[in-house]
């Protein structure tokens, strides 16, 4: 049989995805790249925005529009938060949350056309995770460290859909990390959905699966988003120490007002976060800092909006996600007072502006610059590529230097990616 998997949302769905399909393939399953070829089809979802969840019913109404014929499977963040509506799918055959996933096979060899149980997530439960080997042939791995979240900020839904933090230990890491290197895997990126609470759970510190991770080898070692927490002087101090780790930081600020902060039950000020940036780059003059922004939170006003804006301004961030406010029923910022929808994309247009212009101005910043990357996928004419601060970078080039680290010049840019020409042979 054949199963075709579509993942929307985070780098840790992903990762969740490439586990599901290994095992399909190890049980004898075909994983195929189109839905059209499939006898099973499974939608692994994210529910961070309505917008999120509006997707994943699009996807599944049309993969079953589309394939009649075919079992389709709900999984991921989407029915583990809203059960209730995810049910509400006719056109998914099997409906299952993140708690189950390393049963979505099991459910597809004993389905009996009927919707499966979706588990709770319990208080004290452990980090569970299937091991992945080669993850797809891809030069880029991840791998999840860290799984759930205790912040509950005022809007998110992400901790009933992941429940609460809790760590992977550094044996059973270490056991797959093995496996990719041994694969010929040279960069890792390693996920978690709050990075920075990994090791309250067992005494370990966010910097210990890191370093693992660099003392194995691996010529690159990256890490997904971070939150906030826990990114102390001493952290800094030990990641700079680590060779292959890239200075890529992805720390999520959601807004630069303190008042909106405060309404998101966000624990930190834009000072605070502001002196995290400057020691970050004081240790690591290449580094990239991007981030999250949310516009049109309930009771934004334009003041706030415009303290937000001037922030980002005053940080210079390297790239910015812009995203609208998005309700989600069951947290505390869906009874609060909302700003109208043509507010909040007004806004949005508004803080995507400043993000391009602060994009562009640090691309021009890398014209001229000699810079390592690791080559990915051959175009005919040219590559694609990364710098370990994650410059994407298009190389000429007559022939694929796949997974090979190279050198190049920058000679130029567009609004998104740097252009380059090569220096190694």
């Amino acid at each position: 049989m054949k199963v075709y998997f579509y993942t929307l949302g985070c780098k840790v769905n992903q990762y969740e995805t490439e586990t599901m399909a290994e095992q399909f393939a190890a049980a004898g399953f075909a994983v195929v790249a189109e839905p059209a070829d499939a006898d099973v089809i499974v939608v692994n979802s994210c529910t961070v925005t309505a917008v999120s969840d509006q997707k994943t019913r699009q996807a599944v109404r049309r993969f079953k529009r589309n394939n009649p014929k075919s079992l389709v499977v709900l999984t991921g963040c989407m029915p583990q938060a809203y059960p209730s509506q995810a049910e509400c799918l006719q056109e998914a055959d099997i409906v299952t949350g993140n708690k189950d996933h390393k049963r979505v096979l099991e459910m597809v060899q004993e389905y009996i056309a009927r919707t499966v149980d979706i588990l709770p997530h319990e208080t004290g439960e452990l980090f569970e995770n299937l091991p992945i080997e080669s993850f797809g042939g891809r030069s880029r791995v991840f791998v999840k460290v860290q799984d759930g979240c205790n912040r509950f900020c005022s809007y998110c839904i992400i901790p009933y859909a992941r429940g609460r933090s809790r760590s992977r230990s550094l044996d059973d890491l270490e056991v797959e990390l093995r496996q990719l290197k041994a694969a010929g895997n040279k960069e890792v990126v390693l996920v978690g959905i709050n990075f920075c609470c990994y090791g309250l759970d067992n005494g370990h510190s966010f910097v210990d699966p890191i370093a693992l991770a660099c003392s194995l080898g691996f010529d690159r070692v990256r890490i997904g988003s971070l939150e906030f927490d826990n990114i102390s002087d001493e952290a800094i101090a030990e990641l700079s120490k680590l060779p292959n780790f890239c200075p890529q930081f992805h720390i999520s600020l959601q807004s630069g007002c303190n008042n909106t902060l405060k309404a998101m039950n966000r624990h930190y000020t834009t000072d605070e976060y502001k002196e995290l940036c400057t020691k970050l780059r004081k240790l690591f003059p290449d580094a990239a800092i991007t981030t999250d922004l949310m516009v049109g939170f309930p009771g934004e006003t334009e003041e706030d909006f415009e303290a937000s804006m001037q922030f980002a301004k005053k940080i210079g961030f390297e790239k910015i996600h812009v995203f609208p406010y998005s309700s989600r029923p069951g947290t505390k910022a869906a009874a609060m007072p909302q700003v109208p929808k043509a507010v909040k994309t007004e806004r949005a247009h508004r803080m995507m502006a400043v993000a391009e212009e602060l994009r562009n101005n640090y691309l021009e910043q890398q014209v001229g610059k000699e810079v390592e990357i690791l080559a990915e996928a051959f175009h005919g004419d040219h590559f694609m590529g990364y710098t370990k601060n994650y410059i994407p970078v298009r190389v000429t080039a007559d022939r694929s230097f796949q997974d090979q680290l190279v050198k190049v010049r920058i000679t130029g840019h567009t609004a998104d990616e740097c252009l380059g020409t090569l220096l190694t042979d």
